[in-house]
């Protein structure tokens, strides 16, 4: 008996998984900014993580200082949109990378894997 070949992936399970990667991402940068200032909504931290993600994208594959300005850009992102400063921005982004592996993690121990968190580097 052949076993049968995977199933394929459509366009509605690809958006799927972007909506709530780049939820789980503003949900963690949330976090972050709440520890570390006074956060703003929820949707702006979405949409800082869309705007994080997008700048991670373009520099991540720069030779050889790549992931470095990208860390960077992410961090300058963060401090741009909440007016903050270098040392509150780097605090906001180790607090979402914690807070992201932690969403991530229980997300996993209730059988969802396939998730990132888009939009906090390292996640």
């Amino acid at each position: 008996m052949t076993p049968a070949p995977p199933a394929s992936v459509g366009i509605e399970d690809r958006l799927l998984t972007f909506a709530v990667s780049l939820l789980v991402g503003g949900g963690a940068l949330h976090v972050g900014t709440h520890v570390v200032s006074d956060a703003q909504d929820y949707a702006h931290a979405v949409l800082t993580a869309l705007l994080g993600a997008l700048v991670w994208a373009v520099l991540e594959p720069v030779p050889l200082l790549g992931e470095l300005l990208a860390i960077a850009a992410w961090i300058g992102i963060v401090r741009w949109r909440y007016q903050l400063g270098w040392w509150h921005s780097a605090g906001v982004a180790v607090v979402a990378w914690m807070a992201a592996v932690v969403i991530l993690a229980a997300l996993e121990l209730l059988g969802i894997g396939q998730i990132s968190a888009l939009g906090v580097p390292g996640a």
